[in-house]
């Protein structure tokens, strides 16, 4: 099942790691975990204007959750947290019809085919949850991740 996954596109994508690393003084940061397979992601924000200035990642996890990152890192920067919320209300609707989210997160087209195996959804939507929570925490924290 997983080889079936593990497409040409998505292992590219999981490895041109695009926003891997740490930001110095995020703004807001959150892991997640996954305990159904161990796979883990943290992420990093610094939101200026109600958008994302910068992310990073930290995502050890399967090539799914590692695909999902890295298409973050690429496309996040000058996003809010409503195209964050859109974007995991499509990611789930892809899931269900196939249809991926339009520019700039159409990479996620490479993982339409998870839907079938309802447990592998969550690897995908992992390292989304923790940028959600990091905008979360940014809008609660001082620069650093720290909350006033």
């Amino acid at each position: 099942m997983s080889d079936l996954l593990y497409t040409k596109d998505v292992l590219r994508l999981a490895a041109t790691a695009r926003g891997a690393g740490r930001l110095p003084e995020p703004h807001g940061s959150h892991s997640e975990h996954n305990p159904a397979c161990g796979d883990r992601s943290t992420v990093d924000l610094t939101v200026e204007n109600g958008r994302i200035a910068a992310m990073a990642h930290d995502t050890r996890a399967c090539m799914l959750a590692q695909a999902s990152a890295s298409i973050l890192g690429a496309a996040l920067p000058g996003r809010t947290y409503n195209d964050l919320a859109r974007l995991k209300a499509e990611i789930n609707a892809m899931f269900e019809s196939g249809k991926p989210p339009a520019e700039p997160f159409a990479s996620y087209a490479a993982m339409s085919d998870v839907g079938r195996y309802p447990s592998r959804r969550r690897c995908v939507v992992l390292p989304i949850d923790a940028a959600l929570k990091a905008f979360e925490a940014s809008q609660a924290a001082k620069p650093g991740g720290q909350r006033s």
